[in-house]
């Protein structure tokens, strides 16, 4: 199973983040991220494959991602190989947004129809 983690406060949201993920981790999750919303209201997201070190590695700690509220995910692949294009968080095509989730989205096919209908590309 995956693990979620999200903060929103006073303290730099990218350092608890990385913290609530390693309490969620228990096995060997094959990637991780996390997303961070700027003060600018912009998203800051870094992911990275393999062990949840390697994403605090790249961030320096969270340290490189500031802002004080964002969401994280550990991910445990059962559709999709290991990959950051495949890792949480997951944006909106112009970015706006991010989201994570567990499980598998059934409809997917359904969804990326319509949003081909609507003029996105892939």
């Amino acid at each position: 199973m995956c693990g979620i983690v999200g903060y929103v406060g006073r303290k730099q949201a990218g350092p608890l983040l990385l913290d609530g993920l390693s309490r969620l981790e228990y096995r060997g999750y094959d990637s991780a991220g996390i997303a961070v919303f700027r003060e600018d209201g912009g998203i800051s997201i870094s992911k990275a494959v393999g062990k949840l070190s390697n994403l605090i590695k790249k961030t320096e700690g969270g340290a490189l991602l500031p802002g004080r509220c964002g969401i994280g995910h550990t991910r445990w692949a059962t559709h999709g190989r290991p990959s950051d294009s495949n890792a949480h968080p997951h944006t909106d095509c112009a970015g706006n947004f991010a989201v994570v989730h567990n499980g598998i989205i059934e409809n997917y096919l359904s969804l990326k129809e319509a949003l081909i209908e609507k003029g996105h590309t892939f």
